[in-house]
């Protein structure tokens, strides 16, 4: 079967591919940056890629011989506050390029949504629903609450609170019920439904076999944890209120954090249906899917997360457009060091940031990202999803990763932490020599006045870095001087 999957670099999309790879299906894949195709199926030779901004979709071209679409496109951490209105029109558009072709059936994930009261973000998840519906193919939608797994922006979150608050004092909404789902068992139905006629033009609320709160879920997860937690829920913060407490204590991005807020004032609670016995899946209960996602984090196997999409940070446009760093009206602090064992620089350069830390001076990049979060940025606090793999759009603490190569031996990062310009951090081998680059466009005077401002510490910082890139314990590097401008 060929199938066209929209929103391939997503959290689900990205993992869902593979497992179709693994059922031999064709797969002809939608990516919005030619530059963000995931090295994971890059190379199949069953996968093929198109470039598809839904959003302006006057130049693409969908293939006529498709048999089958994943509509898995989502803009709930979207910086917009009309994020409803472009969630509509990419729907719209998707629809209009999708009608002409062969396809028979739409798969779409959605939310549940039986509450009398939806949250802004579920009435437009029903909204879209309604919007992809056509007569020129069958519609199949699954509903799911809370997504339990690796990665996943809610187990990220209870995660952040679980391991940082031995006492909480929380927000009332901890009370509210759900039937959260193992990211497992959400790609089994998604993979599961494909074909199913009896499924065509029908919605289905898929969840896990247990009710519980989110207080309940905090509760379970530090068992599996084994920490012990003290939780007391309070009807006096405000939706505001709630949404800096998750900001500060998880790594969120306000606007998620804001949205997710929005949702768990809402009772998810999904209505009974012969789904389980048609795809043939018995979901697995809460503590399962974490433990389960515990084993992925340990084995170093996150496939995705929600913190590499672009939507998590300031990054907007495509990649390409940064790849090329600036000459003109910049200024640059550019350092050298002569490379004696390269397969340990590059495994150092791959591994830099998250957990093993910026390898000099590390307390001042943590008081960096304090105050990135303070004004309003992404802090350090999203990490990177694999401790030695990078690739293209991947999130490492507080910036972007635009270039990623290690055959061409060259990484570029791009800044996504709150600064008066732009800023480019690049490492690149060159004939046996580390060079180290540092690039910051500045915006007006208070760019200008910035760079000034942080510049004494480059000196002992960024020497600091390059020098643990190119140095093993046991070894005496010669330095190359360094120069800046």
């Amino acid at each position: 079967m060929r199938i066209l999957i929209t929103g391939t670099t997503g959290y689900i999309a990205k993992r869902l591919a593979l497992q179709l790879l693994e059922d031999k299906h064709k797969l002809v894949c939608c990516v919005r940056d030619l530059n963000r195709i995931p090295d994971e199926i890059e190379d199949h030779p069953l996968c093929s890629f198109i470039k598809v901004d839904f959003l302006k979709p006057e130049d693409a071209e969908i293939p006529k011989d498709i048999d089958t679409a994943y509509y898995l496109i989502h803009s709930m951490a979207t910086s917009s506050d009309d994020f409803e209105d472009l969630e509509q029109q990419c729907a719209q558009n998707f629809k209009d390029l999708v009608e002409p072709t062969n396809c028979k059936q739409v798969l779409f994930l959605s939310g549940i949504v039986n509450d009398a009261s939806l949250s802004k973000h579920l009435k437009s998840r029903l909204q879209v629903e309604n919007t992809l519906k056509s007569e020129n193919y069958a519609l199949t939608t699954f509903r799911a609450g809370i997504i339990v797994g690796s990665g996943s922006a809610s187990f990220e979150i209870i995660r952040d609170i679980v391991e940082k608050l031995p006492f909480m004092i929380t927000p009332k909404w901890l009370n509210t019920k759900t039937q959260p789902l193992a990211v497992r068992d959400v790609l089994n139905f998604l993979a599961g439904g494909l074909g199913k006629t009896e499924l065509y033009n029908n919605s289905y609320d898929i969840f896990g076999p247990e009710v519980l709160t989110y207080k309940e879920m905090l509760l379970q997860f530090a068992e599996v944890r084994g920490l012990k937690r003290y939780i007391v829920t309070l009807p006096v913060l405000t939706p505001k209120l709630s949404s800096y407490w998750l900001y500060f204590v998880t790594s969120t991005s306000f606007k998620l954090a804001a949205a997710l807020v929005d949702s768990m004032k809402v009772e998810v609670i999904g209505k009974p249906s012969n789904i389980n016995n048609i795809i043939g899946i018995e979901p697995m209960d809460y503590k399962t899917a974490v433990d389960l996602a515990f084993q992925k984090i340990e084995q170093n196997a996150v496939i995705s997360s929600w913190k590499d999409a672009v939507s998590s940070g300031r990054f907007k446009d495509q990649l390409s457009k940064h790849i090329e760093l600036p000459k003109f009206g910049c200024f640059k602090d550019v350092k050298q060091r002569k490379v004696t064992d390269e397969e340990f620089t590059l495994n150092k350069i791959w591994a830099i940031g998250g957990r093993n830390g910026w390898y000099s001076f590390n307390g001042l990049w943590k008081l960096r990202g304090y105050m990135d979060k303070l004004f309003g940025g992404v802090g350090l606090r999203r990490g990177r999803t694999s401790d030695t793999y990078l690739e293209a759009g991947d999130a490492l603490d507080f910036w972007r990763v635009l270039y990623a190569n290690k055959e061409e031996k060259r990484l570029l990062l791009f800044a996504e932490m709150r600064l008066p310009g732009e800023a480019w951090l690049e490492f690149k081998i060159v004939d046996d020599q580390l060079h180290q680059r540092a690039v910051f466009r500045p915006k007006g005077i208070w760019g200008r006045l910035y760079w000034y401002a942080v510049l004494p510490f480059h000196a002992f910082v960024f020497n600091g870095m390059i020098n643990a890139l190119v140095k093993n314990e046991n070894e005496n590097t010669p330095e190359v001087p360094s120069r800046g401008q």
